[in-house]
């Protein structure tokens, strides 16, 4: 058979077709509405690049919310903010959920945990450190109080975006069982006790989220071999500056987070590569602008920070004394051990 096209009907069928092969995923994702929501493990904290939004929240654009939607061309509403609590989630960033919203991420609870609270505690030498009683502290809130108050704040999520995928994002184990720090003093018992209050904390969050009918992203799996130590790092150790201790680095991001969360987000995988980061750096000012309207309320979040064990101190000096540890011998001997 011999079909025949006028000019002009040969021009339209090339323009569909031509429409048609450029149609990827990622541009008919164009007008999809993705909101991330959480702490430090959201925002990028550790990232060591930051957008300029006017606040403390060290949201990066290299963090997997911003690598998904560089790959996914979606509409980004970068909530997450380093220091947030259940309660800042619930009062500063779940009214950014609407009916149009597609996509949601969250990850919270470490902090109201007090996380860094309890890393703080165990970084110290064992002769001046509790750090067993801050674990108990710390398991016993994830047990008996988390569960409800996660609960609450997923039920809230539900309510705002009823149309929308949620995933609530876990926490990755810190350490491999040793510590190559030279001003920490984490034990292996204690680091296997500090992974453990980690995955306590991903198996209660995830029995919630499943209640709610949200899917969970368990990072375990990616940052495994990835630790504090491990070669490559996925998680910075002792930082400077500070803020950036025990937090997933960019590597973290792009290797570990966003091909773990992007299968349970948008059921496609993801492979982070130089273009794509490149794509997510671009994103910064965008990023910057939407989020420089939230900026007051954020500034009423206060950043968790992990404090570096100071033996200089005069509790330092009290609990040497009582232990009867030379402490000038150990600082000495410190210096060298590593």
């Amino acid at each position: 058979m011999n079909l025949k096209f006028s000019g002009a009907a040969l021009t339209a069928a090339v323009l569909a077709f031509t429409g048609t092969l450029l149609t990827t995923p990622s541009a008919q994702a164009d007008s999809e509405e993705y909101v991330a929501l959480g702490d430090s493990y959201s925002s990028g904290t550790g990232t060591r690049n930051y957008i300029d939004d006017g606040t403390n929240c060290q949201r990066s654009p290299v963090a997997f919310a911003s690598l998904i939607t560089a790959d996914r061309g979606y509409d980004l509403d970068f909530r997450a903010c380093s220091g947030a609590t259940i309660p800042n989630v619930s009062g500063n960033q779940v009214d950014a959920l609407g009916a149009t919203t597609d996509f949601v991420t969250v990850s919270v609870g470490g902090n109201d945990a007090g996380f860094a609270d309890v890393l703080t505690e165990c970084a110290k030498p064992g002769w001046m450190s509790d750090c067993g009683a801050a674990i108990d502290g710390a398991e016993a809130f994830v047990n008996n109080a988390l569960p409800g108050k996660l609960a609450g704040l997923y039920s809230s999520i539900s309510s705002a975006a009823p149309g929308a995928q949620v995933v609530v994002v876990g926490y990755p184990r810190i350490f491999n069982g040793e510590d190559c720090n030279a001003l920490t003093w984490f034990s292996p018992a204690e680091e296997a006790r500090l992974n453990a209050m980690a995955d306590l904390l991903n198996a209660k969050t995830s029995s919630v989220a499943g209640a709610a009918g949200f899917g969970f992203a368990n990072p375990t799996g990616r940052f495994s071999g990835h630790a504090v130590c491990d070669n490559p790092e996925y998680l910075n150790g002792l930082s400077s500056p500070i803020s950036e201790s025990f937090h997933p680095n960019s590597l973290g991001h792009s290797s570990g987070y966003a091909p773990t969360v992007s299968p349970v987000l948008t059921g496609a995988a993801l492979k982070v590569d130089p273009a794509l980061v490149a794509v997510a750096n671009g994103q910064a000012e965008d990023l910057a602008a939407t989020q420089r309207k939230y900026a007051d309320r954020d500034a009423a979040i206060e950043p968790e920070t992990f404090v570096a064990p100071d033996l200089e101190s005069p509790a330092a000096k009290t609990a040497a004394r009582k232990a009867g540890v030379d402490i000038d011998a150990f600082v000495e001997r410190s210096s060298t051990r590593r």
